[in-house]
Formats: structure tokens, C-alpha cells, sequence
């Protein structure tokens, strides 16, 4: 069984100074709680604290604490025996006002194994705090292991590692506060080594300097000590905020916004998110890693879990600590259950909160967040059913009303008086979006429609439904019908209209065959003599083009030409007498309305050819 624990259940070897680091932090704490009612227990030393020291020549590395130590049985019963956790049984034993007040770490009973993971042997010297007896436990991870009493040994418990030869890595002094930084940083007691900086060389004080002159050991706290995400909102600045987010991401810059939450109850934890003031450089990357790390008693266990948060929220930086979250053995993993989801669906709930907050009180400033995140949010209309009316609620698009930012409240609010419908167009620039020839009739039928350039966009609206009550319809696709904006005049004007082109419609349809679906007069065109109509279903056609540059094999669709009966080029194409040449128009129609709608031509060097053939005819 230890031979298992020692080669499968754990994956990264520099694990084994955590799981020493926080038994000593649990020693010192049972020592702690020990002394409230016995205070002869601390002896006279009641600086609790944990110390690591390596000696490369030795090739050691010793984990020390002077925490509650142990006893025979208790060496027996803890460290000879695997799976059995005295830190368990501990707080087992600790009533509800005490056990809230604990910071204990281990569950398991296993951590200790970890050492074997980089030791060929390992030595265990300790004391149990008001005993005089101290003991020795050795063994070489071979199943078995010798105990015997040693003369003398301070309070507390030392572990000593003979490093295997590939571990000699962990001799290194920089490498362990490294480790200890990134798992241990926040723990209540000091982590403690050697100052080894030369004393001509360190800005000391005259104690120090002279300390090191005399060779005597000076012992430097490496880790915070403090949590500050476990201390109260109202005890913390926004320079305190600022800085924590620094030190824990690693950014330069300051947070955009961030939110500090404490859940108490049932389940306890505590929640602090940053919005990070720049876009992270693997924002786009949907496998990237996430930055919500995990603490368990203030202890880093893992990052990159996208169980705490979704993808569309990948941007977030921050951690959650709880003290109940079901970690499997090796404290790597975490497994799926109700404690998580409950975590996960109240910290979406209070951010999309905090964005709305946000747009509600601070515009210029949701403005900025949107810019630099919008398009990642716009993911979460796929991935996120239970809470996609908040979602929605943060939307910032343009419109073909102005150049400023609406939402889609502000869309419903104006909608004309008769509109039942959200009118939008995708795509794959603004400025395509914004000259679109399919805008022309709501233009100039007083009717707002919203323009989506993000590459996101067309893939998000397949998805996106209704909003308020009300469906979202493409100006670009499917056959609109905009008669009830009509008055009797237009519509007759329209209907006739219509009638009189039928030779002129049957004929393109004939000439352009297979390429096009159908050739109709429609709603959409004032100014342009055509565009391309693509069925409600089907892909918009800059989308295929990029699927087919990607190398997948992308849905093809025939699209639907419309024309503009009332524009001079049609009329022009409509008295042409000469068949080829009307061909020619014919096709030159279809291709300009593709390259309008973001199309790529599949000849275009035939289309140029035939334009100045055409230009240079008339």
C-alpha cells in the first residue's frame, strides 16, 4: 500500500513540502488550542512556528515544527499507520465555537507518505508538549519501520529526508521558499529558513549583521503568515485589495474591480474575485488556465479548475478557501459533488450581480469592462441556461442608432409602436455591419437593428432566442416581411411592383441556376440594386469562409438574390436584348452582392474580367 501511495497518488513531486509544511501547522495548532487550558504546555516557548533547512552536503532537507509533538503511541498510531489522520480524530473532539476558530489542515493521514515521493529515508524526531520522553521514527519506505526513545529532543516534531539523487533539486534553498510561497504563503504560523545572504552583503540590522559575523543561525520568516481574504472587508483599503491582487496574479497593474465575499452556514467559504484592468493574453484560448486558485485552510491546492467558474468567466482572477470542499487523497483533485455546484452557481450569480451594479452605477467605467470582455460574456448565452436573463441584461452592442454602446433594454424600450421583433445583423467587421445594403429598408422604415461584428457573433445567435418577450430576427436571412410598416399606398405600390418584374425575376433565375436559390423582390433594398438572402438556418457567409480556411468542411447553402426593382443598374440589366451579355449582368449582380455580405468569390479574377468587359461596352 505505501509503495501505491508512493508512485500513483501523487502527480508532482514538489507536493511532499506542502503536506509536511501543513502537518507542522496543524501541530502547532492542536499545541495552540492545547494551551488555552493548559498553558504549562508551551513551556516558556510560545512563539509557534515552522522551520525548513536543507544541507546539500548531506543531501537533507528537515521540516521542523514546535507544535503538540507526539508520543510513542501516537507516532505508532499517526505515522506508522497509514489512512489514519490524528488531525481527523482531533477535531472530532472539538467542539462547534472551537472548531470554527481551527485552521487544521489534514483529513487524510496519508500527507506524511509524501515524503517518499523524494526520500530514500526518512527520520522523524519529536516530544510531546508536557511530556519528557522523546522518540525516534524511522524507515526507509519499504513498509516497515523502527521506533526507539532518544535521549533528548526540543518540543515538537523534526522530519529529515535523505534526498533520492533525482531529487536534488529540493537541496536548492531558492527552490524550497519557492514551493513554500506558492502553497504555504498564507498560513497562520511563520515558515522559517536560514538567512544565508553574507553579512557584508545584507542590509541588516546591527543585531543581524553581527549575528551572521558570529555564525549564529538567523532564521528569516519566508511566507505572509495572513490571509487577507480571511479578514474584514471593513478592516481592508483599496490599497490592500490592489496589492494582494499584485502579489497573487503577478500583474503589474491594478484590478479593474473586484468582489469579496463570505458564505457562512451550512457551508462555509470564502470568495475574492478581480477583474484584472487588462485583458489577459490567452483571454481567447477557451483550454487556457483559469486563474481561481484553490485553498483549503489557506493552503494552495490547485489551480486551473474550471468547476468554481465557467469558461465565459475565464478572465476572473482570485480564489476561493473553504474548509468542507471534498478533495480527493492526494488534495490534487476536486470531486464533483453538491458542495461545488452550490459554490459555483451563487459566485455566477454575485458576479453577474456586481457587472450589473456596475453598468447601473459607474457607465464610462462597464463600458471599459465590456470592451475588454464582452466577447468572451457573449460565450455564456450557450453555456449558461439558469442564469442567461442576467447574462443578457450586461449586453452592450451598436446599433444603426449612433455610434454609442445599447443595451438590449434600451432596444425593447424604443422599439417602434407594432414591432415585436429584435432586428439584428452579423458581421465580419463594423464597418461591413454598418454598410450593409440589407439595413436599407429599415433605415428607411424608422427601425433600429443591431450590428454584431464580433467573430463570436454569428455562432452566439444561434443560440440566442428571445429577449423580453421578444424574438431576435436577422435582416440578412430568411424572407421579411415589413408590410405592417407599410401604408396602403407603399404596399400597392409594392404588390405591383412585383407583378411587372416577374419576367425580369424568371429570367435571372434562369440565367444563374444553380448558384442561387431563388431570385425574388424584396423588403430589405432602397439604394443597392442587390444583395444575397440566406435561409433562417444557414450560416452567414463570411462564417463558411472562415470555417473552410480553417480546413473543416463547413455547411454550403444557395443563397436567395434579391433585387431592387426601382435601381437604375436593374432596369439597365432588365432592357439588355443581348443574352450573353445579360448573363454576364447577371453574374456580376449575384458577385457584387456576395463580396457585400463578406462572401468570397470563387473566380474573381472572371468577375473583374467580365465588370470591365461591361464597363467598357457602355
Amino acid at each position: 500500500l505505501l509503495q501505491l501511495m508512493i508512485h500513483s497518488l501523487y502527480s508532482n513531486s514538489e507536493i511532499f513540502l506542502r503536506e509536511l509544511v501543513s502537518n507542522a501547522s496543524d501541530a502547532c495548532d492542536k499545541l495552540r488550542f492545547a494551551a488555552v487550558s493548559d498553558d504549562s504546555l508551551l513551556g516558556g516557548d510560545s512563539e509557534l512556528k515552522v522551520q525548513i533547512e536543507c544541507d546539500e552536503q548531506a543531501g537533507t532537507v528537515t521540516v521542523r515544527d514546535n507544535g503538540i509533538g507526539m508520543n510513542r503511541q501516537e507516532v505508532i498510531d499517526n505515522i506508522g499507520t497509514i489512512a489514519r489522520s490524528g488531525t481527523k480524530r482531533f477535531l472530532e473532539a472539538m467542539d462547534g465555537e472551537q472548531k470554527s476558530e481551527a485552521t487544521l489542515i489534514g483529513q487524510f493521514g496519508v500527507g506524511f507518505y509524501a515524503s517518499f515521493i523524494v526520500a530514500k529515508s526518512v527520520t522523524l524526531r519529536t516530544r510531546r508538549a508536557g511530556e519528557e520522553q522523546a522518540y525516534e521514527w524511522r524507515s526507509e519506505g519499504s513498509g516497515s519501520f523502527t521506533l526507539g526513545e532518544i535521549d533528548s529532543a526540543p518540543r515538537g516534531t523534526e522530519v529529515i529526508l535523505t534526498l533520492r539523487d533525482e531529487a536534488k533539486e529540493f537541496l536548492s534553498d531558492w527552490r524550497l521558499r519557492q514551493i513554500v510561497k506558492k502553497y504555504s504563503d498564507h498560513i497562520v504560523f511563520p515558515v522559517q529558513m536560514l538567512d544565508k545572504t553574507p553579512a557584508a552583503d545584507a542590509e541588516d540590522d546591527d543585531a543581524e549583521a553581527s549575528a551572521k559575523q558570529d555564525n549564529t543561525p538567523v532564521w528569516e520568516t519566508i511566507n505572509t503568515a495572513k490571509a487577507l481574504w480571511q479578514q474584514s472587508t471593513r478592516d481592508l483599503s483599496e490599497d490592500d485589495y490592489k496589492q494582494f491582487y499584485q502579489s497573487l496574479t503577478n500583474d503589474y497593474g491594478d484590478p479593474l474591480l473586484w468582489l469579496h465575499n463570505k458564505v457562512e452556514g451550512n457551508q462555509e467559504y470564502t470568495t475574492l474575485f478581480y477583474v484584472p484592468e487588462r485583458a489577459p493574453f490567452d483571454l481567447y484560448e477557451r483550454e487556457s488556465q483559469s486563474g481561481i486558485k484553490l485553498f483549503v485552510q489557506r493552503v494552495f491546492i490547485l489551480e486551473d479548475n474550471q468547476k468554481l467558474l465557467p469558461r465565459y468567466l475565464r478572465f476572473m482572477r482570485g480564489l476561493v478557501d473553504s474548509a468542507d470542499l471534498p478533495l480527493n487523497v492526494s488534495r490534487e483533485l476536486l470531486q464533483d459533488n453538491k458542495h461545488i455546484e452550490r459554490i459555483r452557481n451563487a459566485s455566477i450569480k454575485r458576479l453577474l450581480g456586481q457587472f450589473d451594479k456596475l453598468a447601473q452605477d459607474d457607465a464610462e467605467k462597464y463600458e471599459k469592462f465590456w470592451e475588454l470582455y464582452g466577447q468572451v460574456l457573449k460565450e455564456g448565452v450557450a453555456e449558461e441556461h439558469k442564469q442567461r436573463d442576467e447574462l443578457l441584461k450586461l449586453f452592450r452592442l451598436h446599433s444603426t442608432e449612433g455610434e454609442g454602446w445599447v443595451s438590449l433594454a434600451d432596444y425593447v424600450g424604443r422599439m417602434k409602436e407594432g414591432q415585436d421583433k429584435i432586428y439584428y445583423l452579423t458581421a465580419d467587421s463594423a464597418t461591413a455591419a454598418a454598410n450593409s445594403p440589407h439595413l436599407e429598408g429599415f433605415r428607411s422604415k424608422g427601425l433600429e437593428v443591431l450590428l454584431l461584428s464580433d467573430r463570436v457573433d454569428e455562432w452566439m445567435m444561434s443560440y440566442l432566442h428571445e429577449f423580453d418577450g421578444k424574438s431576435f430576427v436577422s435582416v440578412a436571412k430568411g424572407d421579411l416581411d415589413l408590410s405592417s410598416f407599410e401604408n396602403e399606398e407603399e404596399k400597392s405600390k409594392r404588390e405591383e411592383q412585383a407583378k411587372e418584374s416577374e419576367p425580369l425575376l424568371k429570367r435571372l433565375r434562369e440565367t444563374l441556376g444553380e448558384r442561387v436559390e431563388d431570385v425574388r423582390i424584396g423588403q430589405r433594398l432602397t439604394d443597392s440594386p442587390s444583395c444575397v438572402v440566406l435561409g433562417e438556418n444557414d450560416m452567414a457567409l463570411y462564417m463558411q469562409q472562415l470555417m473552410r480556411q480553417a480546413g473543416q468542411e463547413g455547411p454550403s447553402s444557395k443563397p436567395v438574390l434579391e433585387v431592387n426593382i426601382q435601381h437604375a443598374l436593374v432596369q439597365r440589366i432588365d432592357q439588355e436584348p443581348d443574352e450573353d451579355r445579360f448573363a454576364e449582368w447577371a453574374e456580376v449582380l449575384l458577385d457584387q452582392a456576395i463580396l457585400a455580405e463578406g462572401g468570397q468569390l470563387s473566380d474573381g479574377a472572371g468577375f473583374v474580367r467580365k465588370l470591365n468587359g461591361l464597363l467598357l461596352a457602355n
